[in-house]
């Protein structure tokens, strides 16, 4: 059974950082696509980034680039996104989630977890 699951969020003010962490478990994590995507109320779930089962690949959503750093240790089964400078405008619940294949649609994942809440404050 593939688990993953999110730690990390929490509320913080506009400007600070967090570090969002997965968790996997029941699957060869290294040959999975790591991806992040993010859902805020009344939007649709969007792309935030992903990660190659190397780590070597990256790939962020334009408006993300700069300030979100995606990556993985798959020693642990682990992967992070760093967020810093975040904005009110990045408060979502933000979810984990794996594919086969490089992918950028949610669609294309397999694998999701239960999410974690981001809010940040003004």
């Amino acid at each position: 059974q593939v688990q993953l699951v999110e730690s990390g969020g929490g509320l913080v003010q506009a400007g600070d950082s967090l570090r969002l962490s997965c968790a996997a478990s029941g699957l060869t994590f290294r040959s999975y696509i790591m991806g992040w995507f993010r859902q805020a109320p009344g939007k649709e779930r969007e792309f935030v980034a992903f990660v190659s089962g190397s780590g070597l690949t990256t790939k962020y959503a334009d408006s993300l680039k700069g300030r979100f750093t995606i990556s993985r240790d798959n020693g642990k089964n682990t992967q992070y996104l760093q967020m810093n400078s975040l904005k009110p405008e990045d408060t979502a619940v933000y979810y984990c989630a794996a594919s086969l294949g490089i992918a950028t649609t949610a669609r294309q994942y397999l694998y999701w977890g239960q999410g974690t809440q981001v809010t940040v404050s003004s």
